[in-house]
């Protein structure tokens, strides 16, 4: 279980993985570890590992000479994808892609390092985490770029029913994954209550009247619409359009319409859950839409879509994927600028805009658990029925965040102990 709750704490009560002290979980560990155990751990090495390496050259680049996020976008979906069949031994299409945080930007001549692995198997779908990396050639330095966690379903052949072979975690980083993989697809699955329940408890309040800048921009001043010819090219090995391909032109319209609103060159920082919802093949034509629906004072979102159809565009048109994406201004000095404020459209254009100010809460309050410092005042929230959802969405980052630190570790997922986990008041700190 979780350290003691002080009096007065606020709890998210949700099913986690249990966490014990140091003194407990030195009771219930095993004396030492077999030396022919530690031996063969030494030459480990995941069964589902897939590694990846690309020299980054002008042709992936955009305007900057820095590698296009769209591209990095088609090699995770490539090396994820052959992690998950690695596993599965059949087909695999991709799912979703949850939340990507961009740390660096990657020049012409640097080696991007990818490694894709899967963290566990469902019934018919595995999660795929990717660390994604750079290194210089010249100095042999490397840097972390982003990591991304994807989901792929697996295709059997009709009408035989997939039923995927259990993943068995080996390593401690493994049975860490493994066991937060299973609260992560909870919450994939809730994303859209966490949303809604944000809007209906939570005031949005304009930013508008803190602005520096007084320049206001329609909103339907920044949309965009583009259509593809999905040709073979664009297909993977199983015939359906290749899903880098379809985020890689996502990020394409998106940041054009970030561009629109800010009329300079915005840098993409964050996407948002890439949500597949049905295939598309070879002849199909693919519109995409994208238009900014929040500006703040230095970021802004674009929500992007996509829709699939065939020769007679009066035929109902498919929906196959949504994202949202923040992008922000750089100065010269690297420096985010202020940005206009943005005038929604009535409507959905409305609704679209209170949900960008419920996404930018759910990262601001996920960065500050990930970069607490022991310095400084943990986050707390009153626990209550309306905002359950929110709390356990931002607590998979918080619970990651206390197992890495020395005086904490993870008990098996054996035990199947559910647990309350404490968010301690101001005056406690973890």
């Amino acid at each position: 279980s979780g350290a003691p709750a002080a009096r007065g704490s606020h709890l998210a009560l949700c099913s986690f993985p249990s966490l014990q002290s140091p003194a407990a979980a030195a009771r219930s560990a095993p004396s030492e570890v077999e030396p022919r155990q530690r031996r063969a751990m030494e030459g480990y090495r995941n069964a589902t590992e897939v590694q990846m390496s690309q020299m980054v050259v002008p042709f992936h680049t955009n305007y900057r000479g820095e590698l296009s996020i769209g591209q990095l976008l088609k090699w995770i979906d490539t090396a994820a994808c052959l992690s998950a069949e690695r596993h599965a031994g059949c087909p695999c299409v991709t799912a979703s892609v949850d939340d990507i945080y961009f740390e660096h930007t990657i020049s012409v001549g640097q080696v991007v390092n990818i490694k894709a692995k899967v963290n566990r198997a469902f019934n018919s779908s595995l999660e795929v985490g990717v660390q994604v990396s750079y290194e210089d050639l010249c100095n042999g330095k490397q840097w972390n770029v982003c990591k991304a966690y994807a989901t792929f379903v697996a295709q059997g052949k009709p009408p035989a029913k997939i039923k995927l072979k259990p993943l068995i975690p080996q390593t401690e980083e493994e049975k860490i994954e493994y066991s937060i993989a299973a609260e992560r697809r909870r919450m994939r699955l809730a994303h859209k209550d966490t949303i809604k329940g944000l809007i209906t408890n939570s005031p949005v309040q304009s930013e508008g009247e803190n602005r520096e800048c007084n320049t206001v921009v329609p909103a339907e001043k920044t949309r965009v619409e583009s259509v593809e010819l999905i040709l073979p090219p664009h297909a993977n090995h199983q015939g359906n359009t290749f899903g880098g391909q379809i985020m890689a032109w996502m990020e394409n319209v998106a940041t054009i319409a970030a561009s629109r609103l800010c009329r300079g060159h915005p840098s993409l920082k964050t996407i948002e859950m890439f949500h597949f919802r049905g295939p598309s093949q070879v002849g199909d034509r693919l519109l995409f839409k994208a238009i900014v629906n929040n500006a703040f004072k230095n970021s802004m979102e674009v929500g992007v879509c996509v829709e699939a159809y065939g020769h007679e565009m009066e035929v109902s048109r498919r929906h196959i994927n949504s994202a949202f994406m923040t992008f922000v201004v750089l100065n010269g000095d690297g420096q985010p600028c202020t940005l206009p404020v943005l005038k929604p459209e009535p409507g959905d254009g409305e609704r679209r805009y209170k949900e960008a100010s419920a996404r930018k809460k759910i990262r601001l309050d996920r960065k500050y658990v990930i970069s607490c410092k022991h310095t400084e005042v943990p986050l707390s929230v009153p626990w209550d029925q309306s905002n359950k959802v929110y709390l356990s969405y931002n607590n998979v980052s918080a619970l990651k965040t206390l197992v890495a630190k020395a005086n904490w570790v993870l008990a098996s997922e054996r035990d199947k102990v559910d647990t309350t986990f404490p968010i301690l008041p101001r005056s406690q700190h973890v």
